[in-house]
């Protein structure tokens, strides 16, 4: 399992999706008050604005998805349909990020971290371990021939 190349790039993406909840996302600047929207929410000066609680339980649905993944590794064909799924959640994950930081606040500045590409990043990888998976499917199809 461990030596296959798809199971660390799943591997890699769930420790960079897992990231997403210690760093923060943007700092939105309106009406003289700077907020923080990190997976808690929209807070200003620490005190909670608007809860996070949808971007937590979306992304922990995108770990879930990714580590179970990880487990499916003699069911290929599987793998590949649930890592399709994950990308689909993945780009409903990144665009919740930005309603986030946009829905409440007219004329705001948004400052973008370098956690907003870590959706992004995942999608890579997650491309990356699907074009792997259809390697190893082709080549256990090609010794199936020959037996």
């Amino acid at each position: 399992m461990i030596q296959r190349i798809q199971t660390l790039y799943l591997l890699l993406a769930s420790i960079l999706l897992g990231l997403i909840f210690i760093l923060p996302v943007a700092d939105i600047s309106a009406a003289d008050a700077v907020y923080r929207l990190d997976i808690g929410g929209v807070k200003k000066a620490g005190e909670l604005i608007t809860s996070g609680l949808p971007l937590a339980i979306f992304l922990s649905a995108v770990i879930l998805v990714h580590v179970v993944t990880i487990f499916l590794y003699k069911k290929r064909l599987l793998q590949v349909k649930i890592l399709i799924l994950a990308i689909i959640l993945l780009l409903g994950l990144f665009s919740t990020f930005f309603w986030f930081a946009y829905m409440g606040f007219k004329g705001a500045e948004v400052g973008f971290k370098l956690t907003i590409a870590i959706p992004a990043m995942v999608i890579i990888l997650d491309y990356l371990a699907i074009r792997a998976i259809a390697k190893d499917e082709s080549l256990v199809r090609s010794l199936d021939r020959i037996r």
